[in-house]
């Protein structure tokens, strides 16, 4: 009977704990010093993406002549968004569009703490920022799925088309796949929920899931794509792991702008 309320109050501390720190366990972002981030963002092909008041809130990548769309890259939980030139550039050689990487706030040499709702908040002010003039897409790896179908949610009409890698159901299920010895189903406080958003958005989607994903599973990302009811897409890459997908080719782009448009 002791031993019992010895591994209870033990149990009990240890889901104490994994709440508290639980953002650190789930947001990995890398740091860059302001006076640094410039150059470095050049260094791998963007500009400075400012928004109204003039802070940096990500990175662009111009189109090459006039611009026929504009891209915006909501990325995964780790690094920041200067390392996703593997996402962008391709993107910018497949089509004449205007790419941006949204830079998430506490990451890179942006202030502010990670988590659902400064994700969001960042995400509805650079997809405000965007042109009007043109479609607007939006294309999202790992835990940015959540992002991208929020803005998805709250503008069905003006998202033009979704590129998800590697997307999930939930979040609160991916907690509760990766810390299964936790209630982390119940304890997650940032419920990122893009199967309930794509209930409101009826747009073309993309979806990419990596066959032996060892993050999030395949099988999340699939019933993700099952259960939409709007134009879509599955590519399933066999032997894939969670950061094999995201890094396609401009050719494989240009299939998918064709799939976005054609189904408008």
């Amino acid at each position: 009977m002791l031993a019992l309320k010895t591994f209870l109050i033990a149990y009990v501390f240890l889901c104490i704990c994994g709440c508290a720190i639980q953002r650190k366990l789930l947001y990995f972002p890398e740091k860059i010093p302001a006076d640094a981030v410039v150059g470095a963002a050049a260094d791998h092909g963007f500009v400075p993406w400012r928004n109204q008041s003039g802070q940096i809130i990500g990175w662009k990548i111009p189109a090459n002549g006039t611009s026929a769309g504009s891209v915006l890259i909501v990325h995964g939980n780790a690094g920041c968004a200067i390392g996703r030139g593997y996402l962008a550039q391709p993107i910018h050689d497949a089509e004449p569009v205007d790419v941006y990487v949204l830079e998430y706030p506490g990451y890179g040499a942006r202030e502010g703490s990670p988590s659902k709702t400064s994700f969001v908040a960042a995400a509805e002010e650079a997809f405000q920022l965007l042109s009007t003039n043109s479609p607007r897409y939006v294309v999202s790896e790992s835990i940015g799925a959540g992002v991208a179908c929020e803005l998805a949610k709250n503008h069905p009409q003006e998202v033009a088309g979704l590129a998800l890698f590697v997307p999930y159901r939930n979040l609160a299920s991916v907690a509760q796949r990766q810390m299964w010895f936790l209630p982390a189903y119940l304890l997650l406080l940032d419920r990122f929920n893009p199967e309930e958003c794509l209930k409101s958005y009826h747009g073309p989607v993309k979806f990419v899931v990596a066959g032996v994903d060892e993050i999030i599973g395949p099988a999340s990302g699939i019933q993700l794509y099952d259960g939409y009811g709007g134009p879509k897409d599955l590519q399933v890459f066999p032997g894939a792991h969670h950061n094999d997908v995201s890094g396609q080719p401009p050719g494989w782009w240009k299939k998918v702008f064709s799939f976005w448009q054609k189904t408008k």
